[in-house]
């Protein structure tokens, strides 16, 4: 019941999310309406009944009655108690109008609809049919014989009144409910837009650090690792052979200025270094052969080979993620293998490429599932695989890993090179 008195009040002032321009129409015309049916009402009655002793009364009654219906506007529309007070004032009014002079029974239509706006509809049903009855009993007054029209026509007239104002008060419900799902739903989509950016702006966070923390681990960490197995070296022949701990120690200098150059790149565009000397993929893979057998000092022999030619230059993405592999599956040789043998080996056929990582170390038993796995041991260690997987998954290719405990390991990593693979979007996992 508040809610349908809430939607009244607010057809009756024009108002509810906005402007109603049909209720304020509507409102204007029964207001038109209403002074045009009193004016018509006391004309007709001075002209049949010229210099009659009740003739000041309708007069005044009259004044009176557009003076009241004049006020209601400025009470506002609220069924207040002074607004009902209002209307009862000016329905007796009205009644004692009619009494009078029954001319002034039509000037009921209009005050149906201000019934219907004000009160809540039981009363304003038992409003209209009082009103209704004063209609009919004026018209037979005003009759010479019994006529059913005047009996009929009025309810008619009143239902029909009466049911156009609650159709329009139902649509008036409808649209305003709709236009509230409508805010809603725009509401709605508004925050889940907000949501979605908010994750993709999180998600793309996720994929920046997972991409930068294989960016260090393949570079700087491996740099540092290498660095600080080649000090420890030095300082353990540092007396007894300092020819040999001099060659660590320019090694591992050369290893700093190799992570200090890729520090620096980081920070300007975050391009491997290799690659940003403008030689290619092939030369930085075989830089990065020559310089991991040099680290090694003849412990280990990198060597690279390369087969076909590209029809088009690869991608940098391309170009940037194998060498980052090469890197990574080399520390793990470094590391883990105990190798004395490896070999770079980059395919390039009509819609791939390939890079093949081979060593002729101890070995391990792949287990599926559990890419973590050291070649030695099986134990969880860092970025290493996961890396490498993460790498592959992200061009859209796949990793092949073949080995056995004693007889070495090969790592291939297969890239396609069309151009929905190379615009697959980056998977962080």
């Amino acid at each position: 019941m508040e809610r349908r008195t809430g939607v009244r009040d607010a057809e009756a002032d024009g108002t509810a999310t906005g402007p109603d321009p049909d209720a304020r129409w509507l409102a204007l015309l029964m207001h038109a309406a209403f002074f045009l049916l009193l004016g018509a009402s006391l004309t007709r009655f001075l002209m049949r009944h010229p210099g009659e002793a009740r003739t000041p009364w309708i007069i005044a009654l009259s004044i009176t009655l557009a003076v009241l219906y004049l006020l209601g506007p400025v009470l506002g529309s609220r069924p207040t108690p002074r607004r009902l007070t209002w209307l009862g004032v000016l329905v007796a009014v009205w009644m004692v109008l009619v009494v009078l002079a029954p001319s002034f029974a039509w000037c009921a239509v209009p005050l149906f609809y201000t019934g219907l706006r004000i009160l809540p509809p039981r009363a304003a049903l038992a409003l209209v049919a009082l009103l209704t009855a004063f209609v009919v009993a004026a018209q037979l007054r005003l009759a010479t014989g019994f006529d059913p029209n005047l009996v009929l026509a009025p309810p008619a007239v009143a239902a029909v009144a009466t049911a156009v104002f609650v159709h329009m008060q139902r649509q008036a419900v409808r649209q305003r409910d709709l236009a509230a799902r409508q805010r809603e739903l725009i509401d709605d989509l508004l925050r889940t837009r907000r949501e979605l950016a908010a994750t993709e702006r999180r998600e793309g966070t996720l994929a920046e650090r997972q991409r930068l923390s294989m960016e260090i681990h393949d570079t700087l960490a491996q740099g540092l690792s290498s660095q600080q197995m080649l000090l420890q070296a030095a300082d353990r022949t540092w007396t007894a052979d300092p020819d040999a701990a001099r060659r660590h120690v320019r090694t591992a200098t050369g290893i700093a200025e190799r992570n200090l150059a890729e520090a620096r790149r980081f920070v300007h565009d975050l391009a491997p270094a290799d690659l940003a000397e403008g030689g290619g993929l092939e030369a930085a893979l075989h830089a990065l052969a020559a310089r991991e057998s040099a680290q090694a000092q003849g412990a280990l022999t990198v060597r690279c080979h390369v087969e076909g030619t590209p029809h088009a230059p690869l991608p940098d993405r391309v170009q940037s993620a194998l060498l980052r592999i090469a890197q990574g599956a080399l520390a793990n040789v470094r590391e883990h293998a105990g190798a004395t043998a490896a070999g770079l080996t980059l395919t390039h056929l009509d819609d791939r490429v390939v890079l093949d990582i081979g060593d002729n170390g101890r070995g391990f038993t792949p287990e599926p599932g559990a890419p973590r796995a050291t070649r030695a041991t099986g134990a969880v260690r860092g970025h290493g695989l996961p890396a490498i997987r993460a790498r592959v998954h992200q061009l859209g290719g796949t990793l092949t890993i073949e080995s056995a405990p004693g007889e070495g390991t090969v790592l291939s990593a297969e890239i396609p090179l069309a151009p929905t693979a190379l615009t697959t979007p980056e998977d962080p996992t």
